[in-house]
């Protein structure tokens, strides 16, 4: 996608204006705003289906990633109005919120315009907030620790479902840790998930109490790798598969396989879990969405 400093296109027969094309939002490369679009753009078959239908939290990055960010839950008053939204009741709020859908393309490449560099979505589906889709194991390492140890613990994580005959699947964050999607799409609550959740970190961290810590206490968690399990909250957001991650380099939350997550443990090599846009989409181009069954596999918790 070629742009000039702003341009307007017809997308799916939709209008978009986009501006400020050439502005630098990771100045650490270079990797402006055109190349931004132009990266969702060319994700979109891949991302889409995790986005569809699942209430969106913008998280936003007007002056690139070494400027201040927000947060945005309520869908921009000035969205078009061909963008779908979902009402969702917000207990801390005390009133209904407007989520943003991104279910298509041209409401992808609008976000991408707003600099929602980052897109953090539900766990669960606009038609049914309160019914998880999947279980979210969010580890996160603790300095000196690493994605290495991550990955070492997520294994760990694979070995216990696999003992309960559920399926698992492995993220980067794109940040510094690993994420674990136990896909469900099946009737269940937040309660038992986060219950499910919380016991798995308890046992890792009673079976393995140097490397994993389960409560969310920053003075413990030196060397080790916190496995969060709060994430499983109808008010909590994770970041999306295929979702681009402020940090210096462009990287992105990208599905791994279990193979990858084993090697990057055996070879103690951190960069085989670090991928940048351009990565992901050359893997996108070969693997396809190794994220796909999650959207589709139907798993019941144990009792």
């Amino acid at each position: 996608m070629t742009m000039k400093q702003s341009t307007e296109l017809q997308i799916d027969g939709k209008k978009l204006t986009f501006s400020n094309l050439e502005k630098v939002f990771y100045p650490e490369t270079g990797f402006n705003k055109a190349r931004v679009i132009e990266y969702y753009s060319r994700v979109a078959p891949a991302l889409l289906p995790h986005l569809k239908d699942h209430p969106l939290t913008l998280k936003r990055y007007p002056n690139g990633v070494e400027g201040t960010f927000f947060y945005e839950k309520n869908c921009p008053s000035f969205r078009p109005s061909w963008l779908k939204t979902a009402t969702v009741w917000s207990e801390g709020n005390q009133r209904d919120m407007q989520y943003c859908l991104i279910n298509d393309l041209p409401s992808l490449l609008w976000a991408a315009n707003l600099a929602a560099l980052e897109l953090h979505t539900s766990l669960a589906l606009a038609k049914d907030v309160d019914r998880p889709a999947f279980v979210a194991f969010d580890l996160d390492p603790g300095p000196p620790a690493s994605i290495v140890e991550c990955a070492q613990v997520a294994l760990w994580l694979r070995d216990i479902f696999k003992q309960l005959g559920l399926q698992s699947f492995p993220k980067t964050s794109g940040s510094k840790g690993l994420q674990v999607y136990v896909p469900l799409n099946t009737k269940t609550t937040y309660d038992e998930t986060k219950n499910f959740a919380r016991s798995l970190a308890q046992l890792l961290e009673k079976q393995h109490p140097q490397q994993v810590l389960s409560l969310m206490r920053k003075e413990l968690r030196t060397g080790k790798v916190f496995v969060d399990w709060s994430q499983n909250d109808r008010h909590k957001t994770t970041v999306c598969v295929y979702s681009l991650r402020a940090k210096p380099r462009p990287t992105v939350s990208t599905p791994v396989t279990w193979s990858e997550v084993e090697r990057a443990w055996k070879k103690h090599d951190a960069s085989l879990l670090d991928f940048d846009s351009d990565q992901v989409l050359q893997r996108v181009g070969r693997k396809g969405d190794l994220f796909a069954d999650v959207l589709k596999l139907k798993q019941k918790l144990p009792g």
